[in-house]
Order: C-alpha cells, then structure tokens, then sequence
C-alpha cells in the first residue's frame, strides 16, 4: 500500500498545460525504483528512460520476478468531469507476493509511456520505513480518494 499521497513534479502540470500528455488516450505506466533519487516537487526534467535530465528508470528495482516485470500499465484509466471536477482515474495495483520479487521499492513514478520522451507526472512514496518488499508480502498501491482518483482539479 502507498504511504504517501501522488504528488505531481511541476514540469508534469506544466507538461499537461502544454498539451504534451493526453490523460484520454496516452498509455500511463508506473514505474517502482529504489531510493537512490529522491523524487520532489521540483525535479527537473524528470522521465523514464527517454530524455531529460532526471532519468528515473536507472533506479528501477530489479524485474526477474513474476509480478514486477516492468513498469506496470496503469488499467481503467478515465478522465472525465465528475460531479464538474476534471478527474483522472485508474484501477489500484496489485502484486501477490513473489519470492522473485524486488525487496528494495521506495517510489513509484508515473509517466507517459506514449511520450517519445516518457516524461514523468507524479509520483507516490510506497513506504516511509525502509523499503517495500515484494518478496516478504503481497503489494496493493491504492491510490485512494473516492475509489481511484489519482489526481483532480477543483476550481477555486
């Protein structure tokens, strides 16, 4: 289960501002890495493997179990109004526990697979004690909210 709630990098809105993430269509991914870079608000740049200046997937926990193979395809994404508040919203993810598994998750990163940069949005801190093991028991990250909103904009 996350500890924390999402938090959104600034390059990440100001991307969404900039039309360069598609929360309709684009294929979100949350990649799970270890505490070597500590994610923040004001990351720079921050991405997945393509360019930019903080490339997280460096950090990604290992990936010879059965059940972080990878960054995991975030499932039930929707963003539409509700209630008049723009909202995005994705299935919780879920890893039975695997003796093959990573034992050293400390964030999961959230970015835009479809991006040819696989720039980053947000990210989640899973535990605040050390770090998370798939292999000592099963993982839920639950995004929370009302069910499974992951961000929402409520005007002022």
């Amino acid at each position: 289960m996350a500890t924390g709630t999402i938090k959104w990098f600034a390059q990440g809105l100001l991307d969404l501002g900039n039309k360069i993430h598609n929360l309709s269509s684009d294929s979100l991914r949350l990649g799970i890495v270890t505490s070597a870079t500590v994610p923040t608000l004001s990351t720079a740049a921050p991405h997945w493997g393509g360019t930019g200046t903080t490339n997280f997937a460096t950090n990604q926990v290992g990936t010879g179990g059965t059940q972080y193979t990878g960054p995991k395809t975030l499932a039930s994404v929707t963003w539409t109004l509700v209630s008049n508040v723009p909202t995005l919203r994705v299935a919780d993810i879920v890893m039975t526990q695997d003796a093959s598994g990573f034992t050293t998750g400390a964030y999961g990163i959230l970015y835009n697979n479809t991006d040819a940069n696989k720039r980053a949005l947000g990210f989640v801190e899973l535990r605040s004690a050390g770090n998370l093991s798939l292999v000592a028991s099963a993982v839920t990250i639950d995004w929370g909210g009302a069910g499974t909103d992951v961000l929402t904009i409520t005007q002022s």
